[in-house]
């Protein structure tokens, strides 16, 4: 069975509270149970990590490696935009990785409309709300199918 690893970055804890107008109202942990759900159905094991702390977010990253994870999954929040730290770990899989925003972030503050991640993961899927985590689920699978 092949293994997937969902990263969620700074803040995402706090779904379902924070800024509700974009993000919506769903948890975390609702999230984390579809993407459970649809790994079922396509016959994946979906791991899912978070953490507000860029350091753990790295090692997390270097795990997966050492665990030989089959793509990565990837919404780091604002460290999309700016940390050069993850995104050189990242860079060490060699595995798909897909990036994952719930809003649209070219749509958004001139920040977030630039990230360190994009040159480096098989794509980017963002706008959709949570159902952006379940099309990433669907690409990272068909993006290992075609290795």
């Amino acid at each position: 069975m092949k293994k997937m690893l969902m990263l969620h970055g700074i803040n995402h804890n706090m779904f379902g509270k924070r800024d509700p107008k974009q993000y919506g109202t769903v948890t975390l942990a609702e999230i984390d149970a579809r993407l459970q759900a649809l790994g079922r159905e396509l016959d994946v094991e979906v791991e899912s990590f978070q953490t507000n702390h860029e350091g753990e977010m790295c090692e997390r990253i270097h795990q997966a490696y050492a665990d030989g994870v089959d793509a990565v999954l990837i919404n780091a929040g604002a460290w999309t935009h700016y940390s050069y730290g993850i995104r050189d770990a990242l860079a060490i899989l060699t595995v798909p990785i897909v990036e994952i925003h719930m809003s649209n972030i070219h749509a958004r503050e001139p920040f977030r409309h630039q990230s360190v991640f994009a040159e480096i993961a098989k794509g980017q899927i963002c706008g959709f709300g949570t159902e952006s985590y379940l099309l990433g689920l669907r690409a990272a699978v068909a993006a290992t199918a075609a290795q």
